[in-house]
């Protein structure tokens, strides 16, 4: 029963999410916004309202690509959602220039994930090395350190959600505010933006699956 569980939340889990995401957002990618903005009109008038003029707003390549670089103070948008006015476009360009708000009145767990992104960065590649090499020799302190290695990487996933979360929750209150869009269209923008939060709540649960299980098997190595 408890390897079907963690089967389910390993493999089943993240499947579902992305098809999730990408379900939504096809679906409302095809539904215009009642202003008509294009994605980088979106950005563009969130963040001006914000008074973030130094923030610009870029096309990327790709397909769901969008993101906030808080080094160059840049909103990439894919180029869909960039040159589109749809309700999933509006959504995920407010999205990022939530992030883009909350580096700007740096947001506590956004400043701590970014001072994780070295230590987790480093973390998830040693990692299974050592955890490897720890089952091989037999070598139960070695095991311990690719453990505590791969719980920094984890902590990273942990500390994603309050910062994906809180953008979303700020890119609907800016949505609403500036009249991007109406109020009959608050639900089906939610579903692109708890849709596309639904990744990452995956990612930390197999993320945190992963680690439990490391934990239970260095026990078991002690055991013996």
């Amino acid at each position: 029963m408890e390897f079907l569980i963690y089967f389910a939340i390993i493999l089943i889990l993240p499947l579902w999410a992305q098809s999730k995401v990408k379900s939504t957002y096809k679906k409302y990618s095809k539904v215009a916004t009642s202003s008509h903005m294009t994605g980088a009109e979106v950005a563009r008038k969130i963040l001006d309202d914000n008074g973030l003029y130094n923030v610009s707003v870029e096309e990327v390549k790709g397909s769901l690509t969008d993101h906030y670089d808080p080094r160059k103070k840049v909103v990439r948008l894919s180029t869909h959602n960039y040159h589109e006015a749809s309700q999933a476009g509006a959504a995920v360009a407010a999205h990022e220039v939530g992030h883009a708000i909350q580096d700007e009145q740096e947001y506590a767990f956004l400043k701590f994930r970014s001072a994780l992104v070295p230590v987790a960065g480093f973390g998830s590649n040693v990692s299974i090395f050592l955890i490897l090499g720890g089952l091989l020799l037999g070598m139960s302190q070695l095991f311990l350190f690719g453990i505590i290695f791969f719980a920094a990487a984890v902590l990273f996933q942990l500390v994603t959600l309050p910062v994906e979360f809180d953008a979303s929750n700020r890119a609907m209150t800016q949505l609403v505010s500036t009249g991007i869009i109406r109020n009959d269209e608050e639900r089906s923008t939610k579903k692109v933006l708890n849709a596309a939060a639904m990744t990452y709540v995956a990612s930390a649960l197999v993320a945190l699956a992963e680690l439990l299980r490391f934990v239970f098997m260095f026990i078991g190595m002690n055991e013996d």
